[in-house]
């Protein structure tokens, strides 16, 4: 026995387990793709990332927003179906297939029987969601962005009633001072229309704020400019009294205190939420959220009924896991922020992270399952298909015929592909298969080989000398489990190996083995 028959043997055995494997991958392709694995295993480990644990994952509440978070555009768009009679029809089917599956098999705690599993108008969901696409619509169905509207709303509201409460007392302190004094008589009254007038166009820009046409920044500046225009008036009709020129400049000194460095007055003002004030909108008991409710108690006005559903996902079918999570997230980014628009990014980003994070284990899970399929796909196959290992190994030893078409065959097969394409190598290989018959099967050949019994023979089946068989079907299972690209890749390597050594042709090795010599 040489170096080359070991290597004639190996590549039979490699290329009968490629073929085996790649039947085992179409088979548990269908398998996954019926059952919907991939996108259940996905929507599961969704639900762990929210509730925290494995545990908790099963809770009504994290189904709930995990279904949420599938009725969304954004994953709706991921997961395109095409349309038609002839695609719709095996669909369906596969869906029904899919739907008594999962009934079967998922656990019934803080399900609806009626409710789907991938949201509420859906009978299958992607198998992939990126980190972005998932951060943002979890954040979108928390309404945090909302949320920190309202909560910034609510300031800039309070903030404006403080500004004109202030403005106001320098003006009362002025008339109870002058009271007396005829010359105020009209500049008071112009006065006042003047405040009113300025009252007006700061609650419009408080409005505008609410509306999402302007942004803080452009609010404050627009406040500063109206009051601007209120001390230019101020100052243009008082008399020339000194009282009046006091008053003048505390309105000066107070237009210069809050409105001169819009990021200072931001920050006095709290008018900007912190990424922590961010995270706690979404904690029914936190301060910032009861803050919230504080502003908005007129259930018919259009900013209660715009933030309704966030109220009542928080208080009723928020899982606290997900404001833990949140509250964790915040602590990490909270180091490298300073507005609001720069928190709502840092807390984005940091959800795109641990979503990244838990979908690397969320997929060494599936492999790890899909690797356990595999196994039994594999015995399942190699028993249905007969394919005994000792019995190949065998069969390509002594049969030098069939040694040598398996492996020209899969020398060429080997050769004429640079990287792994399954299905082409699929085509590839049924091809192949129509000049080989290999040492698979119930066929009466093989039969008699493996326990001496044949179809044709008068005795009964011998039952028990399947017992001879069983150790080369597990290993044959082994095999076919470890997939084709692994063996196309071995396949390629021993063929180098060996082509590195070339055999000859028959026809030379013929007139070798007849002693005849070759010559120029």
């Amino acid at each position: 026995m040489n170096l080359p028959f070991i290597l004639d043997v190996a590549i039979g055995l490699i290329f009968i387990y490629l073929i085996l494997s790649l039947l085992a991958s179409e088979i548990q392709e269908l398998i996954a793709t019926v059952f919907q694995w991939r996108a259940e295993h996905l929507k599961k480990s969704i639900e762990i990332l929210l509730a925290g644990n494995v545990e908790n994952a099963e809770e009504a509440h994290i189904i709930e927003l995990a279904n949420r978070i599938y009725d969304n555009p954004l994953v709706k768009n991921i997961n395109q179906e095409a349309k038609g009679l002839f695609v719709t029809i095996p669909r369906k089917i596969t869906w029904a297939i899919g739907s008594i599956y999962r009934r079967l098999t998922s656990s019934k705690i803080g399900k609806d029987k009626n409710q789907t599993t991938f949201g509420d108008s859906k009978h299958t969901g992607p198998s992939y969601i990126s980190a972005d696409i998932f951060a943002t619509t979890l954040i979108e169905t928390l309404q945090i962005s909302t949320l920190v509207q309202r909560l910034t709303e609510s300031r800039l509201k309070k903030f404006k009633e403080e500004r004109l409460a202030e403005i106001e007392e320098i003006i009362v302190r002025l008339q109870e001072q002058t009271v007396n004094d005829y010359r105020f008589t009209d500049f008071f009254s112009n006065l006042y229309k003047e405040f009113s007038e300025l009252r007006s166009e700061f609650e419009k820009t408080c409005w505008n704020f609410h509306q999402q046409k302007a942004s803080l920044k452009t609010s404050l500046n627009r406040m500063a400019e109206s009051l601007d225009r209120y001390i230019d008036y101020f100052q243009t009709e008082i008399p020339d009294d000194e009282l009046s020129h006091k008053a003048l400049r505390k309105l000066q000194f107070f237009k210069q205190d809050n409105f001169d460095n819009i990021e200072q007055a931001i920050l006095l003002g709290g008018l900007q939420p912190n990424i922590n004030e961010v995270v706690q909108t979404i904690d029914k008991d936190s301060k910032i959220y009861q803050e919230i409710k504080a502003a908005i108690q007129d259930e018919d006005s259009e900013a209660y009924q715009g933030i309704q559903e966030a109220f009542q996902t928080i208080e009723t079918k928020l899982p606290s896991s997900v404001v833990k999570n949140f509250d964790v997230l915040a602590k990490r980014a909270q180091a490298r922020v300073k507005t609001t628009e720069e928190g709502m990014n840092a807390l984005r980003l940091e959800i795109e992270n641990t979503f990244n994070s838990s979908m690397e284990r969320a997929g060494g899970v599936y492999k790890r399952n899909a690797k356990g399929v595999a196994l039994i796909i594999g015995l399942a196959i190699a028993i249905t298909a007969n394919a005994d290992a000792l019995h190949m190994v065998k069969r390509l030893s002594k049969d030098s015929a069939l040694r040598d078409t398996i492996t020209n065959s899969a020398g060429e097969l080997a050769l004429r592909k640079g990287t792994v394409d399954l299905e082409q190598l699929r085509q590839e290989a049924d091809q192949t298969l129509t000049n080989i018959s290999l040492p698979v099967g119930w066929d009466d050949t093989n039969l008699q080989q493996q326990i001496r019994w044949t179809r044709q023979s008068k005795k009964t089946f011998p039952y028990l000398k399947i017992l001879v068989l069983i150790p080369g079907w597990i290993i044959s299972g082994i095999a076919i489990a470890m997939g084709a690209p692994f063996w196309f890749d071995l396949l390629s390597k021993i063929v180098n190996v060996r082509n590195a050594g070339s055999r000859p042709s028959n026809e030379t090795r013929s007139v070798a083995d007849n002693g005849e010599e070759g010559g120029i």
